[in-house]
C-alpha cells in the first residue's frame, strides 16, 4: 500500500495520511498567505477558504457527472461519505477561481500567489518523499487468514486459483459505514464475475459474523477471517472500511479508505478492467 493511503485511527475517527496532508498542506497555504498579508495589512483567509469549497464543489460535480447512473438519486448524490471526487475537476475549478481572484485583486496577488505556492509545495514534496519510500511493487501480503470452517488460507493462493483482479474489502459487523456499503460490494460481487471479491472480517468471531449476515440476509462468497488484524496491520489499514484493488498479477493499483457507493466502486473497478 502507498504511504499515502495508510491510515490512522485517532478515536472513533479514521484518516489516511494522504488526508492528513491535504489538511497539514492547507495549514501550511493558510498561515502563508496570513503572514503575507499582514505585512500588506490585506486578509485572504477568506479567500483562501472559498478557494477549497470551490475546488471540492467542483471535484464533486464532475465525479456525479461521470457517474450519475450509479446515483439513486438527488440525496445519494450529495453524501460525499463515499468520497466521490475528481482530482482534475477539483484542479480546474481550483485554478479558475485563483486565476479569477488574482485577476480582479491585485492587491491580493502577492500573498494570494505565496500561499498558494507554499501549500501546494508543501503537497508535492512531501507526498513526493512518501511515494518513494513507498516503492513501486505492493503484492497481496502471504499472511495467513482462515475461512468461516476454521481452514488456514492466504490470499495469494485464492487469486492464483481465480487467475483475475481481486477486490480485497476489511469490514467489522460494528463499523457502521462498513455495514452501509456491504450490500453495494454483495451487489457486485454477483455481477462482476470477472473480479474476485475478498470479505476479511477484522478480528471478529464467527458466531459474531453469522449473526450479522443472518440479520441483514447476506450471502457471501470468500468470507474470511482475520482474527489477530495481521493483514490489517501488514497493508498498514488501522481504520475501516478500507479497499484493497488488486491486478491480476496480485500488484496493488489502489485502495479506498472510507465508505464505498456504487458509483465510487465502479471508478475503482473501471480502472481494473
Amino acid at each position: 500500500m502507498n504511504l499515502l493511503d495508510q491510515s490512522i485511527a485517532i478515536g472513533p475517527l479514521g484518516l489516511s495520511l494522504g488526508q492528513l496532508l491535504i489538511v497539514f498542506a492547507l495549514g501550511v497555504a493558510l498561515i502563508t498567505g496570513l503572514m503575507l498579508g499582514r505585512r500588506q495589512r490585506l486578509g485572504i483567509g477568506d479567500t483562501l477558504s472559498t478557494l477549497v469549497l470551490v475546488a471540492l464543489v467542483g471535484a464533486r460535480l464532475v465525479f456525479v457527472a461521470r457517474y450519475h447512473q450509479d446515483y439513486a438519486g438527488p440525496l445519494a448524490m450529495l453524501d460525499i461519505r463515499d468520497g466521490g471526487f475528481d482530482l482534475l475537476g477539483g484542479l480546474a475549478a481550483g485554478v479558475a477561481y485563483a486565476g479569477w481572484r488574482l485577476w480582479r485583486q491585485p492587491a491580493q496577488r502577492k500573498a494570494l500567489g505565496g500561499a498558494l505556492a507554499a501549500g501546494i509545495l508543501t503537497w508535492g514534496v512531501t507526498a513526493g518523499t512518501l511515494g518513494l519510500m513507498a516503492g513501486q511493487s505492493r503484492p497481496v501480503p502471504e499472511t495467513e487468514v482462515a475461512t468461516l470452517a476454521g481452514e488456514a488460507i492466504r490470499l495469494t493462493e485464492l487469486q492464483a486459483a481465480e487467475g483475475q483482479p481481486m477486490v480485497v474489502n476489511l469490514w467489522a459487523t460494528w463499523c457502521p459505514p462498513c455495514r452501509r456499503e456491504m450490500p453495494v460490494l454483495a451487489e457486485a460481487q454477483r455481477e462482476e464475475t470477472d473480479i474476485t471479491f475478498v470479505f476479511l472480517n477484522q478480528g471478529e468471531d464467527r458466531a459474531q459474523i453469522k449473526r450479522f449476515l443472518d440479520h441483514e440476509s447476506l450471502a457471501l462468497d470468500n468470507l474470511l477471517l482475520d482474527a489477530q488484524l495481521a493483514f490489517g496491520e501488514s497493508v498498514g489499514a488501522r481504520a475501516m472500511p478500507t479497499t484493497l484493488f488488486y491486478d491480476a498479477d496480485g500488484q496493488l493499483l489502489d485502495t479506498h479508505f472510507g465508505e464505498l457507493s456504487r458509483a465510487t466502486l465502479n471508478r475503482e473497478l473501471d480502472r481494473l478492467r
